[in-house]
């Protein structure tokens, strides 16, 4: 390994990203076999919600989860057996510290993990941790965690958070095929915040800030990016892809690290 590995947020999107022509998929596909191969991945996902205590899954090979209903069974037909990365497993409970963090083996990789890691990494051979979005915890308690977490990216892994910044399926519907002027407006808030890292910004919002109510709505996909943000190292510089947003739903990921390979990708055809 001959630089640490980068810190990732990626909007995972719909499940129909996976079986649709969009440029977003595509650009992963792009992507990944121009990244260095990490030795694990740790995915925080948007997916697995808990309380009280942050959960790392167990078991050698965890089932593949189709955490939806109602879509093509081409997608219920998908499978991302990658191995457990069991090493990482332990590493994390020991840096967690006095965070509450335990292993569960009753989940499994779950569409926010598959989404994002199937078009980096489609051979599933690399071993793979996920972890869940702990609610108990504070804005600040998460990007402590992700502080602590942080030198795992000098040893190898690779850490991925895997959500939404913009998310409300209440008014995706109503949205869909536009760009809301309140969902551009925050995009452009947060997009200017984490290449300032700029903590105050990505977790104090007013009262009557309605523009982050409606963007973070339950705050399950919002907060996997925390974690790509507490992750940062000090050589790390940011760069933005796949900045996109549909009615309430965007895609725009983040890459903390050496972001120049991003400019290596064929920039996707629209569809």
């Amino acid at each position: 390994m001959t630089h640490a590995q980068p810190a990732f947020f990626i909007g995972h999107g719909s499940p129909m990203t996976m079986i649709t022509d969009n440029p977003e998929r595509r650009f992963l596909e792009a992507l990944g076999p121009l990244l260095e191969r990490p030795k694990a991945i740790l995915t925080i996902t948007a997916h697995w919600e808990s309380q009280g205590t942050t959960r790392i899954s167990e078991g050698e090979f965890p089932r593949t989860i189709h955490d939806f209903r109602g879509f093509p069974q081409e997608l219920y037909d998908m499978q991302y057996p990658a191995p457990l990365a069991a090493e990482l497993h332990d590493k994390v409970l020991e840096l967690a510290g006095d965070i509450p963090v335990r292993g569960d083996a009753s989940w499994g990789f779950d569409h926010g993990v598959w989404g994002v890691l199937r078009p980096l990494f489609p051979a599933a051979d690399i071993p793979v941790l996920a972890m869940s979005v702990n609610h108990s915890l504070s804005p600040e308690q998460h990007l402590e965690l992700a502080r602590r977490l942080a030198p795992l990216r000098r040893e190898g892994v690779m850490i991925v958070g895997s959500g939404n910044v913009v998310h409300n399926l209440r008014l995706y519907h109503a949205t869909h095929g536009t760009k809301p002027d309140w969902a551009t407006a925050f995009q452009e808030r947060i997009n200017a915040a984490v290449i300032a890292n700029d903590h105050a910004a990505l977790t104090q919002f007013a009262r009557d800030d309605q523009a982050a109510a409606n963007a973070i709505n339950s705050g399950e996909h919002y907060l996997p990016l925390l974690y790509a943000v507490g992750a940062r190292l000090p050589e790390d510089e940011v760069g933005v892809f796949n900045d996109s947003i549909d009615g309430a739903l965007s895609m725009t990921s983040y890459m903390l690290g050496n972001p120049s390979v991003l400019n290596e990708v064929a920039a996707p055809a629209v569809a």
